[in-house]
């Protein structure tokens, strides 16, 4: 991310043999190279956000720092892993929906929804929603300084390159998260409440080698 900075706003690269700085194409493909990175970055931070150590938590924040996406963290646990194959759960999306059609969806609700989780657990603390404590504030507090760190060190021309890095990087997230369970619902029981979570809720093919991919 940093040497891709300096690539993006570097006026010489005569050293790599390019006479002046990368052309726009380059640029653009710099940019969407990293994004990928970013997007690989997600999926480790996933799974760190799944363990029980406090150093893994907060190496998964960190991790989600890149792509601004540090609410996932927040909503993937505690808000998706619940409400799954489920209406209520903006990240599952419905049979006949079109990616594009769920991308804004996914990305304002999980949003939303992660500061409703977050908001609810401070007040249970008894303390301010803005608090440091707030694990989405202080998730958005790293983007901040990473971005801002970047911006003052190699000026404000990488702020375009950020923000296509960022954008495209948690799209590839979302994409996963549209295939996942497209189409897939929990029926309520009796009780009113959903069934149990099953296998048949999620586009999973449980065996070896596609676990280890």
């Amino acid at each position: 991310l940093v040497f891709a900075c300096y690539l993006w706003s570097a006026d010489s690269l005569s050293w790599l043999g390019i006479d002046g700085g990368l052309g726009l194409w380059s640029k653009i493909g710099v940019a969407f190279s990293v994004a990928v990175m970013g997007g690989i970055g997600i999926n480790t931070a996933h799974e760190m956000g799944h363990k029980k150590t406090d150093l893994e938590r907060w190496l998964a924040k960190i991790t989600l720092a890149q792509t601004f996406y540090g609410h996932f963290y927040i909503e993937h646990n505690r808000g998706h892993h619940v409400r799954v194959a489920t209406p209520e759960d903006p990240a599952s999306s419905r049979f006949g929906e079109s990616f594009w059609a769920f991308l804004p969806r996914s990305v304002w609700g999980s949003l939303k929804s992660s500061w409703e989780l977050e908001k609810t657990r401070m007040q249970r603390l008894g303390k301010s929603t803005w608090s440091i404590h707030n694990d989405v504030l202080n998730a958005w507090l790293m983007s901040v300084v990473l971005f801002g760190a970047l911006t003052a060190i190699f000026g404000p021309v990488v702020i375009p390159f950020l923000i296509i890095q960022a954008v495209y990087g948690f799209s590839l997230l979302e994409t996963v998260n549209y295939l996942e369970h497209y189409g897939l619902m929990r029926q309520k029981t009796a009780s009113g409440r959903y069934e149990r979570c099953a296998p048949a809720h999620s586009w999973n093919s449980d065996h070896i080698v596609t676990n280890i991919f």
